[in-house]
């Protein structure tokens, strides 16, 4: 299968309501962006309400500055070709109000069938909820949370912080994020029952099921705001093992292709199992309503993981990430895991792998994770 990376490519399979992560990222890169991207008005605004929650006393004066001179940008400069899936025009949420809150059409009637599969359904163990918070992380500061794992390195969040983030993006139309999926396959339980059953497998080529809509999703919410993306949609992992190997030569040959590329994200989902068989899913509350959390993993080098010179350049992107998502939506993330893992990130100095949930979320609180920022518009009106 060749990826999908041609210009504005329709699709009739991701329903506009499909929004997996599809808020939270585009809005913290739209923030890291703001020193070198013609940002819309709109997103201008949402840089500077943000920053100000996390830049130092006297920084949101100079951005704000910097926004004024590159709104004086001729329009013509605004023009976007997105190298992306772009989904088609949908009908609206399910009721009339259309809250976030609400469940998505196409997610509806993938419950009401998987209700009649598991009707009869033999349980397989327990699925348990969980919040992870500074009770798991290693190191904290201020609201930014950290696992360290690795054998020999320490973290100091706050140095890590001061440094600059590697990110300098003259023309925005051009191809600036990639979206990738090492292992495409992933998806999620589709009932919210406590428990699973092994006739129930969190793997799939569907599209609209798998990775791939979550990838689709940021996509177009990248796209709104006219910022350059590449989508491979893949399968890299139809044999699991090697499936690492390729996907760093899809994405080598796509940065090859498209030098402008400084940001490269691996979107998974995590698999957590405890040892007498039970099942957990990372689960947080937003607005009265589930979202799963989402878990930043940045590596570096360390024992037998070489070749990774801009690790500690990744540990700063990264940071910098967890700090805005977490001043925003309190809860949401996962303490960052800090692990000597490569995972393909060394392409870049902007390349993170997210884990959005687990197997055992659903894939309706997937979905709402990623919604729960269009209440960010009254913010910006």
């Amino acid at each position: 299968m060749k990826p999908q990376s041609q210009r504005r490519k329709k699709s009739n399979i991701y329903p506009k309501n499909s929004r997996l992560l599809s808020a939270v990222m585009p809005f913290l890169l739209a923030v890291l962006f703001f020193g070198s991207l013609h940002c819309p008005e709109s997103v201008s605004k949402l840089a500077l309400v943000s920053a100000s929650l996390v830049l130092p006393q006297g920084s949101v004066q100079v951005l704000k500055n910097d926004l004024q001179a590159a709104s004086k940008t001729p329009a013509a400069d605004e023009t976007t070709e997105i190298i992306a899936p772009i989904a088609p025009q949908a009908e609206s949420k399910t009721t009339a109000n259309g809250s976030i809150t609400d469940t998505p059409q196409d997610i509806l009637e993938m419950q009401r069938a998987a209700e009649a599969l598991t009707a009869n359904a033999e349980r397989g163990g327990t699925i348990v909820e969980k919040q992870y918070d500074s009770a798991n992380a290693t190191a904290v500061f201020k609201n930014i949370t950290v696992r360290n794992t690795t054998p020999s390195h320490g973290i100091d969040i706050q140095s890590a912080l001061e440094k600059p983030v590697t990110l300098s993006v003259e023309n925005k139309a051009e191809p600036t994020v990639l979206i990738f999926h090492t292992h495409t396959t992933e998806c999620y339980e589709m009932l919210n029952l406590g428990w699973y059953t092994s006739d129930y497998v969190t793997r799939s080529e569907d599209p609209a099921r798998n990775m791939v809509r979550v990838g689709t999703a940021l996509c177009e919410e990248l796209e709104k705001m006219g910022i350059g993306v590449i989508h491979d949609t893949q399968i890299h992992d139809a044999k699991y093992t090697g499936a690492y190997d390729r996907s760093r030569e899809s994405i080598e040959k796509i940065m090859q292709e498209n030098p402008s590329i400084q940001v490269v994200i691996d979107v998974h989902r995590d698999a957590i199992k405890q040892s007498d068989g039970t099942r957990v899913k990372p689960t947080a509350t937003v607005n009265g309503k589930k979202a799963a959390q989402i878990m930043i993993i940045a590596g570096c080098e360390d024992g037998k993981v070489t070749s990774f010179p801009s690790w500690e350049e990744n540990l700063t992107f990264a940071l910098r990430l967890q700090e805005i998502a977490e001043t925003e939506y309190p809860g949401l993330m996962r303490p960052l895991l800090f692990s000597a893992r490569k995972y393909n990130m060394d392409v870049t100095p902007c390349s993170v792998l997210l884990e959005m949930g687990s197997d055992s979320n659903t894939l309706e609180e997937a979905e709402y994770s990623g919604s729960v920022t269009e209440g960010e518009k009254s913010l910006i009106n």
